[in-house]
């Protein structure tokens, strides 16, 4: 038997969209379910996914998403210019959020919730935190700390990344 150091994962989460949040918090899920310390990062717009105001009303568009397709048709692609039609953000977002809530999948928060008590650590990154002119108080309560790429860097150390 070979003497092997604890795993650790470290997630950066960059994207605030309702479908860009869930594989980190899935992963991050997943990781902490193994016994894997599990780390995640929020930076740019996934700050959104741990800012109060925001993280339990996230948006799905289809407006770019050249992989779009319905879950009834999924060999038909919807062109993705129809997420400029007014009121298509809405419809989708509600049409994800209704197969997310079928699959008894949690919501953000509460995602966010399992993790924290699992023991994972969750971070916000300094730069966004301060462009956004945020404080601590708008952020979820498992938020850590507010750290600079560096000391990420350092907690980072010998950890498998993920940048999402």
């Amino acid at each position: 038997m070979t003497d092997q150091a604890p795993r650790k994962l470290c997630l950066i989460c960059s994207k605030g969209n309702l479908d860009m949040a869930y594989p980190g918090l899935i992963l991050g899920n997943a990781a902490l379910g193994e016994g894997i310390e599990t780390h995640l990062f929020f930076t740019f717009w996934g700050l959104d996914m741990v800012t109060k105001a925001r993280f339990g009303d996230l948006k799905f568009t289809m407006l770019g998403n050249t992989a779009m397709h319905l879950p009834q048709a999924p060999m038909m692609p919807v062109p993705a210019l129809m997420g400029a039609i007014p009121g298509m953000t809405k419809i989708a977002t509600n049409m994800m959020r209704r197969q997310i809530a079928d699959l008894d999948v949690p919501t953000v928060p509460e995602m966010l919730d399992q993790i924290s008590a699992a023991g994972g650590h969750l971070w916000a990154c300094r730069m966004t935190f301060d462009m956004l002119g945020l404080n601590m108080a708008d952020l979820y309560d498992g938020v850590e700390d507010v750290i600079s790429a560096t000391n990420f860097i350092e907690i980072a150390d010998g950890a498998q990344i993920i940048f999402i």
